[in-house]
């Protein structure tokens, strides 16, 4: 082996010197060089360049023993040669760590690991991302070195957001749970970190649709820290968590958005507490967005008057249709639910401006119609001819909109029975198939039919 590496010692120093100049050209990380000042090669360039082929040559051959030393040299004289020095460096050094037995021979290998990181990051910068990584080899070799660990990983998702990798994550949550555990951290820290994780995660996953192995893996990721976060997601923990630090920094925008965000994804909307952050970052920072939550929420407390009042603001704050379709909606139907009939309508009829082949706002209308019988009896026969116009309106919303289809035929049949019988309409001289104005506040023309 000693001739060998000779003999290859030898035809690189006759052969690759005079042309160490171009050696940037063959390297995968030409363009990493490119943003890097400094020499090199370093102050020995002949040496370097001998060295660094030497053991680029063994370490192809997967001959670490042989590939270290040189690479070692490499690593300690001319660190600006190649970032491929660090990516091979953290495998082959990886390597021997796992070969080693002897315990404090392996733990100065684990701290040369360590350095190639910090080296790596020093003249390649990417510093978020190489942290992420030192952090892995960190905790796969230290396991019990959690207050070393855990600020590797947290600067690391810092720097990188959403470029952050999965594992990444995943070790981040662990370590601050270790860090919870060892009372280094509040129980905060914990639901804290999920939020800023959770969404990093579901923005991946949204920006992953179209790449089927990409996506499943990031799904995995978001299924392990949901079962992490399991035993700290119960509602009473949440809100003792978070309960404090709405009473002390409740009107802090980042804060007030942290507790809804995590509240929401753990299903605790219905608590006291959402409400009151949801309410106060509306007030210091008011969007279409919480304005429908807020109409929401008061439509769960039955306060009909202050959720129509939020709807109608996301209503106008809304700047995609299908959005103020959905505000108007929910608008329309607490109004029905008032006995604002005429209000309904014309909150009905601003959906069908927006789309007009939206089918559930004729429903509506046809459904305010027919409510209205009792009450509209000056045609004399008891508000029957009120259910002409509604029934218009469900064919509308078929004819319109397929998906109403079933509801719109159950609810034609229903009122068709409503009709004026024939009998009713020869005594009046009303004539089947003319034209009739509906009175009351209705004042819509229609055709006369008789029941089935």
């Amino acid at each position: 082996m000693k001739k060998v590496a000779k003999a290859l010692f030898f035809f690189l120093l006759m052969a690759m010197v005079p042309f160490s100049a171009s050696w940037a050209q063959t390297e995968e990380d030409t363009e990493e060089n490119a943003a890097v000042t400094g020499s090199k090669y370093g102050a020995d360039s002949a040496n370097c360049v001998i060295h660094l082929s030497l053991y680029r040559e063994f370490y192809k051959q997967k001959n670490y023993k042989d590939a270290f030393p040189h690479w070692r040299w490499v690593f300690n004289n001319c660190p600006l040669a190649t970032m491929n020095l660090y990516i091979d460096g953290a495998k082959m050094v990886s390597s021997i760590v796992d070969e080693t037995k002897d315990a404090t021979l392996k733990d100065k290998y684990v701290d040369t690991l360590m350095m190639v990181y910090d080296q790596r990051i020093k003249y390649f910068d990417k510093e978020g991302f190489v942290l992420g990584r030192k952090g892995i080899d960190l905790i796969t070799y230290r396991t019990d070195k959690t207050e070393e660990i855990y600020p590797i990983f947290k600067k690391s998702v810092e720097l990188s957001g959403n470029k952050s990798e999965g594992a990444v994550l995943v070790y981040y949550f662990r370590s601050i749970i270790n860090m919870v555990e060892l009372k280094k951290l509040e129980k905060a820290a914990i639901v804290d970190a999920y939020d800023v994780i959770s969404e990093i995660i579901d923005h991946n996953i949204q920006a992953n649709q179209q790449k089927p192995k990409a996506l499943a893996n990031w799904e995995n990721v978001k299924a392990n820290i949901e079962s992490t976060f399991e035993p700290f997601a119960t509602c009473p923990d949440l809100i003792s968590i978070y309960q404090k630090k709405f009473a002390t920094k409740g009107d802090d925008i980042e804060t007030l958005k942290k507790i809804t965000n995590v509240l929401d994804r753990r299903g605790c909307n219905d608590t006291e507490l959402f409400f009151q952050a949801t309410e106060k970052l509306h007030t210091l920072e008011p969007s279409a967005q919480s304005a429908y939550l807020m109409g929401s929420l008061y439509l769960g407390k039955e306060n009909m008057s202050k959720a129509a009042t939020y709807l109608q603001q996301a209503a106008n704050l809304f700047e995609e249709p299908e959005n103020q379709v959905r505000a108007l909606n929910l608008l329309a139907n607490i109004q029905f639910n008032q006995r604002s009939y005429s209000q309904a309508r014309a909150t009905a009829q601003k959906i069908l401006q927006i789309n007009p082949n939206y089918g559930k706002a004729y429903l509506l209308i046809g459904d305010l119609y027919a409510a209205s019988a009792s009450n509209c009896t000056e045609d004399d026969m008891g508000g029957k001819t009120v259910f002409w116009a509604a029934v218009d309106k469900y064919v509308r919303a078929r004819n319109v909109d397929p998906s109403v289809e079933s509801e719109a035929n159950q609810k034609i049949g229903q009122y068709s029975q409503h009709f004026p019988a024939k009998e009713d309409l020869f005594f009046r001289d009303m004539q089947e198939g003319a034209s009739y104005t509906v009175g009351c506040w209705i004042n819509e023309t229609t055709t006369i039919r008789p029941a089935k």
